[in-house]
């Protein structure tokens, strides 16, 4: 079961970008508990994880990429309200021609491709409706570092550079972004939408700093910062709007401490939801909590924060693969088990889409059953 603390974890913070991404590996098979994990299961051909209500049939490379395009690393996944998928992989820099979001219907067919732009740093994708219109968010690191607002189409109705009125970044970032890593650069990984039009962003890999924004693109101010937790993060790289309880929070993903932490809407430090192995990602569905890990599982907590099934489980073996072998070679990779979870989430039928950080791209489907 995870758990709530109202006070400071006490732990050192652990640098687990890409480059330390073992040191959290084995940091991690200590650190979490035991709750109940429910295995797959084969019925003929099928396979399936979870059970009861939380049950779902796993369609591992569910969308498929028609010639000339490949998958790269895959990183996020948006559903529009016609359930269209959105893919966005981060790409591959040398690659300038080819896109990084891609676009199925509900059937796994492929509609269209678009983003060249954020080749070699595509990360964050979601949808937003706003006055009866959706609108693509995507966040862009690396090299390309930016934050851009689209038509469902691919049409960029605004994209800007690194907000230098927060005081957070090193002089010339918004103007000649270089690929370079760092406290006081900008790189964006994830957006949460608000209740007054606005949204927030996470620079889960840059300063650290949830940045808020107003409906029309507008910095206005931010909070957080690299620190131990209770307020400030280590890797802040997912975010959302928690809306199960009285009043909504904001929810983050604060990665590198394997937690979750709760705010207010004006950026006050409410509570740490503890028990993950480097959460990447949330998403909500009625009183549901989605949380992709990216040490190979995906858990769904209930309105009181108490995990209720973790899918597609493969802790053990990934947490002791030292070389990130699996990571490399997908004739490794066990059906109904995950590699690496890098983001997730339900549609409106309750269905789960995944994508993992894994370089030949993996994207799936749960399937609820009923």
């Amino acid at each position: 079961m995870t758990r709530v603390s109202k006070g400071r974890a006490g732990r050192s913070a652990i640098h687990a970008n890409r480059r330390s991404f073992l040191a959290a590996s084995a940091a991690v098979a200590t650190h979490w508990g035991a709750p109940r994990v429910v295995t797959a299961s084969k019925t003929d051909s099928a396979v399936y994880v979870g059970e009861g209500d939380f049950k779902y049939r796993v369609h591992h490379h569910w969308p498929q990429l028609p010639s000339p395009y490949s998958w790269q690393t895959t990183h996020n996944v948006a559903v529009d309200q016609a359930g269209n998928l959105y893919v966005i992989h981060e790409g591959q820099e040398a690659k300038k021609d080819h896109p990084s979001i891609f676009v199925f219907d509900s059937s796994g067919k492929f509609i269209r491709a678009f983003g060249e732009q954020f080749q070699g740093g595509g990360h964050g994708i979601e949808v937003r409706a706003e006055g009866g219109e959706e609108f693509l968010y995507v966040a862009a690191y690396q090299q390309v570092k930016c934050i851009a607002k689209m038509t469902l189409a691919g049409q960029v109705v605004w994209q800007q550079f690194a907000p230098m009125g927060s005081g957070k970044y090193a002089a010339g970032e918004a103007d000649m972004p270089k690929k370079q890593w760092g406290r006081d650069r900008f790189m964006p990984t994830n957006f949460a939408f608000l209740p007054d039009g606005g949204f927030l962003l996470a620079d889960g890999y840059g300063s650290y700093f949830i940045h808020r924004y107003d409906a029309d693109g507008q910095w206005l101010s931010c909070f957080g910062g690299p620190g131990d937790g209770q307020g400030t993060f280590n890797l802040p790289h997912g975010i959302w709007l928690d809306n199960r309880t009285d009043r909504p929070l904001i929810i983050v993903a604060d990665r590198a401490h394997h937690t979750l932490q709760r705010f207010t809407l004006d950026g006050h430090y409410v509570d740490t939801i503890e028990g993950f192995g480097l959460p990447a990602n949330v998403d909500i569905h009625g009183d549901l909590l989605l949380v992709p890990e990216l040490m190979a599982r995906v858990s769904i907590l209930d309105r009181n924060n108490s995990v209720v099934a973790q899918l597609g489980s493969d802790v053990q073996r990934i947490t002791s693969d030292k070389q990130k072998k699996i990571r490399r070679n997908p004739d490794q990779w066990i059906d109904g088990k995950f590699v690496h979870p890098h983001d997730a989430c339900f549609d409106a039928g309750g269905n789960i889409w995944v994508a993992e950080w894994v370089g030949t791209g993996r994207v799936t489907k749960l399937e609820k059953v009923s």
